[in-house]
């Protein structure tokens, strides 16, 4: 995927992460089959059905949450003590994932999870460690010394400095420092999404006309324009760079689709629960 793609695609989920820890919610499955783009390139999050509201620092949650490949090593280890930086974790994955076309770490178990990560960042923390000595599901289990080293360096020697430091931001061992999706919205790797927006306003202000529409009055796929979700503003071609005008279209070029098809569609009445065998239709396989 294109860079420019991967960091509009990964800025709005930030966005959409954001605003879920803002409401004190953390959405705790985070993967590329929950993030959905549509042809206008506006991402949709989805899947809230492992999501749960934050109620305080001292209560204990399930620690069976989120695919193995985006799960953080407190996820990993057992730890019911956990936060919001889950979800840094999990966009961090996936932010690494549009970057190279391949899973960041694809363990095979959770031990192999493990080891892939320790790999790469390092040991684990001391209380994550006594975390995992202490649960009986790895009761004389040991995660094996890597061999070799392969940081984050090696793994990505192509990409930007910026993209590296959103990477090294988000995949901290210790969840306390890892920055919060509000602190990744500021990194300098977004510095060009942050001036279209400040180059709305200032076409805002000098021309006393607004940019900003609902989504229902969106254009259809036009290519002399384009639209930012965090901004929520359309900004014509004259304004920003020629590369991010096409993006509607050749975005679908590397995403994989959903045809109208592979949608079931919501079932608004109860008695249809109980007769979806009846149904021609099938779940979406992405």
């Amino acid at each position: 995927v294109p860079e420019h793609l991967v960091k509009n695609i990964t800025w709005q989920t930030l966005q959409a992460v954001n605003f879920c820890h803002k409401h004190n919610c953390i959405h705790r499955d985070v993967k590329p089959e929950n993030i959905l783009v549509t042809k206008h390139s506006v991402i949709k999050l989805c899947d809230f059905g492992f999501a749960r509201l934050l109620t305080g620092p001292s209560d204990y949650y399930t620690d069976y949450v989120a695919t193995r490949w985006y799960r953080s090593p407190e996820l990993l280890v057992g730890d019911m003590q956990y936060g919001p930086p889950v979800d840094v974790w999990a966009i961090g994955c996936v932010f690494a994932e549009l970057l190279s076309g391949v899973p960041l770490w694809p363990g095979k178990s959770d031990v192999d999870q493990l080891y892939l990560i320790r790999k790469t960042l390092g040991d684990l923390i001391p209380r994550h460690h006594q975390v995992f000595s202490t649960n009986q599901y790895f009761s004389g289990v040991k995660i094996p010394d890597p061999e070799y080293m392969e940081p984050l360096e090696l793994k990505f020697p192509n990409i930007s400095y910026p993209a590296l430091g959103l990477l090294k931001g988000c995949l901290h061992m210790n969840p306390a420092e890892r920055l919060t999706c509000e602190q990744l919205l500021g990194h300098p790797y977004f510095d060009s999404i942050r001036e279209i927006g400040d180059l709305a306003k200032e076409h805002e202000k000098s021309t006393g006309k607004t940019l900003r529409q609902s989504r229902k009055h969106l254009p259809r796929v036009k290519m002399g324009h384009c639209f930012t979700e965090a901004s929520k503003v359309v900004i014509s071609n004259e304004l920003i760079p020629s590369t991010w005008c096409r993006e509607s279209e050749s975005i679908l070029e590397y995403l994989p689709q959903l045809t109208s098809s592979s949608i079931l569609p919501a079932l608004d009445n109860k008695k249809y629960y109980y007769n979806t065998k009846k149904l021609n239709y099938r779940f979406p396989n992405i």
